[in-house]
This record gives structure tokens, C-alpha cells and sequence, in this order.
């Protein structure tokens, strides 16, 4: 998804509309979470100005994750809407803190590393598979260890807190005879 700036002069007046599969599987080198990245489909359109270049796209694919749990793949959907503008020069006095726009390189606008970015700030800090003890995962108890959810946790009072616990409940009943 390349285009030189003479290029897109051609469509100043009416824009362009945007509908292409991208190979994005490098990405797993980048992220060794990510096990398998489906061809990634961008469409949208794309508004021209003077100065500048506005793509208005949606983002959509699969990627495929590690359970945080067991550790099997997980397909994870990729559904996002982005606005991006590349800006074909830099403009005196333009600030670049709010890092709204991009600037074009050269004579070339490059959306694929802004779609990468997006794609890899879409991967959730943890993901779940739909059951519990799926079929080669990874195991879900060992000597002295198992794996629990919050329903099938008891509130237990450490041994060493024990002596504690018995005082609380000494004091309780000792306020309640008052």
C-alpha cells in the first residue's frame, strides 16, 4: 500500500477508494506472541488536499494467540476503524506533539507500517480459550499445585495467621456480650 505522491495528485478532486489484501506475516518475527496472522484486508477511502493525504480504512483479519491459561491457539478477530493523514511536507510552524499525521517519505505515502502499528497495538495483555481443559494444553495441575477459578476458591486462613484469626473472633464475641 504505496503510493507516490504524483500518483494521488491524479485523484485530488474526487479521492479514492481503498480495497486491498496485505501479507502482514512478518509481524510474527516482530511479536513471538503472535503465532499466525491471517492476510489482512484494508478498505476504505482516501481524501486529498494540497498538502496532505487523509485515509479514512478499516482494518480487519485474524490473528492467532497463545491462551494466557493453557497456552492453545486462540483466533483473535481484528476489527478497527482508523484515520490517518500523511502529510506530503512539513509546513513552517507545524507542531509534531499531538502526532496526528505522519509525514511522507520522499516522494512516497507508505500506509503498511501504520497498519502494523495498529494491528500490534490490538493484542490484548491476555487471551482465553473457550474451555476449560482443552486438548493439548498445557497442564492444569502438577505435584502440590492446581489451577482454580475465582468460583472454586475458599477463603482460607493461612496457618500462620491462624492464632490471629481466633483473636478477632474472641474480641467479636466479647462485644457482643456487652
Amino acid at each position: 500500500m504505496k503510493w507516490t505522491i504524483p500518483q494521488l495528485q491524479k485523484f485530488r478532486d474526487n479521492g479514492f477508494t481503498i480495497d486491498e489484501t496485505a501479507d502482514m506475516s512478518e509481524l510474527t518475527k516482530i511479536d513471538p506472541q503472535i503465532r499466525r496472522i491471517s492476510p489482512i484486508r484494508v478498505f476504505g477511502k482516501a481524501d486529498l488536499g494540497s498538502n496532505r493525504v487523509t485515509f479514512h480504512v478499516k482494518i480487519s483479519g485474524t490473528l492467532t494467540l497463545p491462551c494466557s491459561r493453557t497456552l492453545v491457539d486462540v483466533p483473535f478477530p481484528i476489527d478497527v476503524q482508523t484515520t490517518e493523514t500523511f502529510l506530503f511536507n512539513r509546513l513552517d510552524g507545524m507542531e509534531d506533539e499531538d502526532g496526528e499525521f505522519h509525514l511522507a517519505e520522499g516522494d512516497v505515502v507508505d500506509l503498511t507500517p501504520v497498519i502494523k502499528e495498529i494491528i500490534l497495538t490490538e493484542i490484548p495483555m491476555q487471551i482465553f480459550c473457550d474451555t476449560d481443559n482443552p486438548a493439548n494444553g498445557a497442564p492444569q495441575s502438577g505435584d502440590d499445585w492446581e489451577v482454580i477459578s475465582e468460583d472454586q476458591q475458599v477463603k482460607k486462613v493461612d496457618p500462620r495467621l491462624a492464632k490471629l484469626a481466633q483473636l478477632f473472633d474472641k474480641q467479636d464475641d466479647h462485644d457482643k456480650d456487652k
